[in-house]
């Protein structure tokens, strides 16, 4: 069942020229039609907290759960005609849901926004029609902890134009830090019996997935958001731990203060805002079948290579590379895998522990232990990698997208594969940049 809420936010930031949907990626895509022309005035395609729940084992099982959901629409002059259709599994759209939205309804609320919110203007570049805006929403910082919003506020976005293609675009982007103050410092974590009252509701083990981060608290995210314009959603988590999530044209997240908390916001707002693919398979995730097999995905990093003569990349393909292209990928699977079971292994033992009240030294103990495996493993992919025949080079490496087998990835390394400091892989810049160019005439 659905039901329709109209909140007016702040203002519209979006490209006042680029209105219609230009990739056709995300599960949902949402249109705004003129009911007497027929004219298509809006779309976008999007990703969802639900849609990513129907891939689960408990939903298979038939568990029915409800989400929060909203979609960020310019405000008509007039009655316009709203719907939202789903792709279906050979990619194909259908209508599941049909409304008139009406702005001078009394639905239609214009309440004033929420008091207590600071905002803090990280970068500017100009008009907010003409750039990418980007809100990077505080969670899990308490009032006394405002500081350290403001400092971590800073490194990030510093880091943000040290990556292409963003730091040749640097003037394509308004970036907004939104400061609301948490009850509680950090967020719940579930699995490690920690529950925290948050601004966002921001928590670990999101679809059961003890890294994964995310909130079902929509409405709280959207009137944070809805005090300044923008085009993306950051959530920024005051936390240690390793963890982070992103789903298309909603939002990201990840945490400010583990080893690895650069390469979570690169790789997270990668799938948030250019719809990116995860690249790796080894590791442990909460989908049954994200990606169904036979189907071409969506994603514009990712390949079922049902046609090797028309690789969805092929215009940036290393000439003379072959398709698909060899690597040594068994050599790697053992590696990897035997690290992926200890480091379960151990995740499992830092769970049990943190719940059952072991001492403080003994939980950090076995954390410290865990930090230090992932930094070995990473050295380890990187340099194997970095001996490849074919590193470097764009082709169609098998593996990608949680599967072993059947979908391919365009360069045997990126920031979409592994952990580290290094860069997006040509087609993940491509495809990042069309982005950029359509919010930033």
């Amino acid at each position: 069942m659905v039901h329709l809420a109209v909140l007016a936010a702040m203002a519209w930031a979006g490209s006042l020229r680029h209105l219609t949907d230009r990739f056709g990626v995300g599960r949902y895509l949402a249109t705004v039609v003129d009911p007497v022309t027929g004219v298509v005035l809006f779309s976008k395609g999007y990703d969802s907290y639900f849609g990513e729940y129907r891939t689960t084992a408990a939903a298979e099982k038939g568990v029915q759960r409800t989400f929060q959901e909203s979609v960020l629409i310019p405000c008509p002059k007039k009655p316009v005609r709203f719907s939202i259709a789903v792709r279906q599994r050979d990619g194909a759209l259908r209508e599941i849901f049909a409304t008139e939205i009406d702005p001078n309804s009394t639905a239609v609320v214009n309440a004033p926004l929420d008091a207590g919110v600071t905002v803090i203007q990280a970068a500017h570049a100009g008009d907010p029609h003409l750039k990418v805006d980007i809100a990077i929403l505080a969670e899990g910082y308490t009032a006394a902890e405002e500081a350290k919003f403001r400092t971590d506020l800073a490194r990030f976005v510093k880091l943000f134009f040290t990556q292409e293609p963003y730091a040749s675009h640097k003037g394509s982007f308004n970036i907004y830090g939104v400061f609301t103050p948490s009850q509680e410092s950090g967020i719940s974590e579930p699995s490690w019996g920690v529950y925290r009252t948050t601004a966002l509701g921001a928590t670990f083990d999101s679809l059961g997935s003890e890294r994964y981060v995310l909130t079902e608290d929509n409405r709280r995210v959207r009137d944070a958001a809805a005090h300044v314009p923008y085009d993306a959603l950051m959530i920024m988590v005051n936390s240690a731990r390793y963890g982070g999530g992103g789903i298309y044209n909603l939002y990201c997240t990840f945490t400010a203060d583990n080893q690895w908390s650069s390469y979570v916001f690169l790789h997270e707002f990668g799938h948030s805002f250019g719809g990116l693919a995860d690249e790796y398979y080894t590791s442990s995730v909460a989908y049954s079948e994200f990606y169904p097999k036979g189907i071409e995905p969506d994603a514009p990093n990712i390949t079922a290579l049902l046609d090797p003569a028309d690789l969805k990349w092929k215009a940036l393909v290393t000439p003379g590379t072959p398709i698909p292209t060899p690597w040594e990928k068994a050599d790697f699977d053992t590696m990897d895998l035997a690290y992926q079971k200890v480091r379960e292994t151990l995740n499992g033992k830092i769970a049990a522990a943190k719940r059952a009240g072991a001492p403080r030294a003994e939980v950090e103990k076995m954390q410290d232990e865990s930090e230090r495996l992932s930094r070995e493993n990473a050295a380890k992919v990187d340099a194997y990698l970095a001996k490849s025949r074919f590193a470097g080079q764009v082709g169609a490496f098998e593996g990608a997208g949680y599967a072993s087998t059947g979908l391919y990835r365009p360069m045997l390394d990126c920031i979409m594969f592994s952990k580290g400091a290094k860069p997006f892989c040509k087609v993940c810049q491509q495809a990042l940049l069309r982005v950029v160019e359509h919010y930033a005439d």
